[in-house]
């Protein structure tokens, strides 16, 4: 009998990736979206779709029945994990779920106030198998968090100061929590998933402007500057300081470790940032698509 899957946050960047790469594995696929009725594009076609939300108690069961191992992903706009991911994990070792595979962070195992790292301890303290990505920077945020300073103001506003950090791309994450879902021996390990360099946002916005044909800037915010340009964006406090924590690890250096796990678990290099500017141009194009429309990739995500 083939393994059962459980993908949270299907529908996506990450998750959309890992149901595709999850395509060329002898596993049943489960995809977990808070409204599968919404689902654009749906999943591909013998994906099973089912209702899953953490802050819908109701939707768990059914969801977590006859899994044998979970990718979990934190949605963003959940920062208090205690009221909802981990009475999930609870409850899915309840029922009977095996393995989980937690999308984590770079650094979580030393910056405690992370929501990632409360995830991470808790899921230890269960009798669950584990398996903890911890990838750096995405890439993808750069669209999906600050696309609007980039489009309108051509500038980068985070607060990593001049630390390096070795971004990767959200597909290869995708490849590799795969791989640890679906193939036997990752049970019990952490891995720590970059791309093939460290920049330092002065490097990005380079190549931003180089790929893009018009300047990028960089001028290293401070956290209180960081914090006051996010509130005008309209971002809440929560996130506010869970990114102001999440940057200061490329602020104080701990961002910029580059590793082999992709190549080395995948057989084959990780995507440079350079690659992945050109490939996503449009997204940052003033007059085209919007961030989603141009990042998603739904389920066909690479």
């Amino acid at each position: 009998m083939s393994k059962t899957i459980l993908v949270t946050g299907a529908t996506g960047t990450v998750g959309s990736g890992v149901v595709a790469k999850l395509g060329g594995h002898e596993v049943a696929v489960r995809a977990g979206i808070r409204d599968p009725d919404a689902a654009a594009p749906p999943p591909p076609e013998g994906v099973e779709v089912v209702t899953f939300d953490f802050e819908r108690p109701e939707t768990w069961g059914a969801a977590f029945e006859g899994v044998d191992a979970m990718f979990l992903l934190r949605p963003p706009a959940i920062t208090r994990v205690g009221e909802s991911i981990i009475p999930a994990i609870d409850a899915a070792e309840r029922v009977g779920v095996e393995h989980v595979v937690v999308l984590s962070v770079l650094g979580a195992e030393k910056n405690p106030i992370l929501p990632h790292r409360k995830i991470e301890k808790h899921v230890l303290a269960t009798d669950l198998d584990w398996t903890f990505l911890r990838p750096s920077f995405f890439m993808e945020n750069l669209v999906q968090t600050h696309h609007d300073e980039i489009v309108e103001a051509g500038e980068i506003v985070v607060p990593a100061g001049n630390g390096a950090t070795s971004f990767v791309a959200a597909g290869d994450i995708a490849a590799v929590a795969a791989e640890t879902l679906a193939e036997p021996g990752h049970e019990g390990q952490a891995y720590d998933i970059t791309g093939p360099e460290a920049l330092t946002y002065h490097e990005v916005a380079r190549i931003l402007s180089d790929v893009l044909d018009r300047e990028i800037t960089y001028d290293e915010p401070s956290l209180i500057e960081f914090a006051r340009h996010s509130r005008r964006q309209g971002r809440d406090w929560p996130f506010v300081i869970v990114m102001a924590g999440i940057y200061t690890t490329s602020r104080v250096g701990l961002a910029g470790r580059v590793t082999d796990v992709i190549e080395r678990l995948l057989g084959r290099p990780p995507r440079t940032f350079r690659d992945w500017a050109e490939a996503n141009a449009a997204a940052f194009d003033t007059d085209a698509l919007t961030a989603v429309d141009v990042l998603s990739g739904g389920y066909e995500q690479t």
